[in-house]
C-alpha cells in the first residue's frame, strides 16, 4: 500500500464553529489538496502515519471533526478508532442504555428520542472514566440527533466567574452522583 502523502488532511471551517482564545471549536479537517478521492485504507494508514499532527489538533482546541472521509457504517467507524491506537476503556457503570454494534462501537443512547440529554462528563460517575470519545452518526435522524459538545475548561472558567463560592465549596468538598 502507498504511503498516505503528507497533506492528505488539510485544515478547513465549518459556519458553526466558535473561537475561544483565539482557537477554533473543534479543528476541522478535510481531504487535502491533491489528494485522490479518500478510501478507508488509505484513512486508516494516513490516521496512524499523521497521528501526532491529530492529536496537537485535539489538544489545541479540545475536539477534533473529519468531515468528508469514507466512513459510512460501523465496521469503517470501528477501522477509524482502531487506527488511533488508544487502549480500549470498556463501556462499564455508564448511566445510558448501549449496545455494542461492532469492534469498540456502541449505540450512543438508547433512550426514548423525547428525551433531553444534558451536557455531561462521559461517564465521569465511574472511577476510570475515557480520556476521548469518538462520534459517528450512520443514520441520520429526520430531525434533532444532534450532539453538542462543549469545552469543559471554558464551563469551569464561566461557573468560577458567575458562582464563585459554588465553585469553591466543590474544589473543597468535591462532589458525590447519585443515580436515581
Amino acid at each position: 500500500m502507498a504511503m498516505a502523502e503528507p497533506n492528505f488532511f488539510a485544515e478547513t471551517r465549518l459556519p458553526h464553529q466558535r473561537s475561544y482564545g483565539g482557537v477554533l471549536f473543534p479543528s476541522v479537517v478535510a481531504p487535502g489538496a491533491g489528494v485522490p478521492p479518500p478510501s478507508l485504507p488509505l484513512l486508516t494508514q494516513a490516521i496512524r502515519t499523521q497521528k501526532p499532527y491529530l492529536e496537537s489538533l485535539v489538544r489545541e482546541a479540545g475536539a477534533l471533526l473529519l468531515r468528508d472521509f469514507p466512513v459510512s457504517s460501523a465496521s469503517d467507524f470501528n477501522a477509524v478508532v482502531e487506527a488511533f491506537g488508544y487502549e480500549e476503556l470498556p463501556y462499564v457503570g455508564g448511566a445510558a442504555p448501549r449496545t455494542n454494534v461492532v469492534g469498540r462501537v456502541f449505540t450512543a443512547n438508547e433512550s426514548p428520542p423525547d428525551q433531553k440529554i444534558p451536557f455531561h462528563h462521559e461517564m465521569a460517575q465511574v472511577p476510570e472514566f475515557p480520556s476521548k470519545l469518538f462520534f459517528f452518526c450512520e443514520v441520520e435522524p429526520g430531525s434533532g440527533g444532534e450532539t453538542p459538545i462543549v469545552l469543559s475548561h471554558v464551563i469551569y472558567e464561566r461557573m468560577r466567574e458567575k458562582y464563585p463560592e459554588f465553585v469553591q465549596q466543590l474544589e473543597e468538598h468535591g462532589l458525590i452522583y447519585t443515580r436515581g
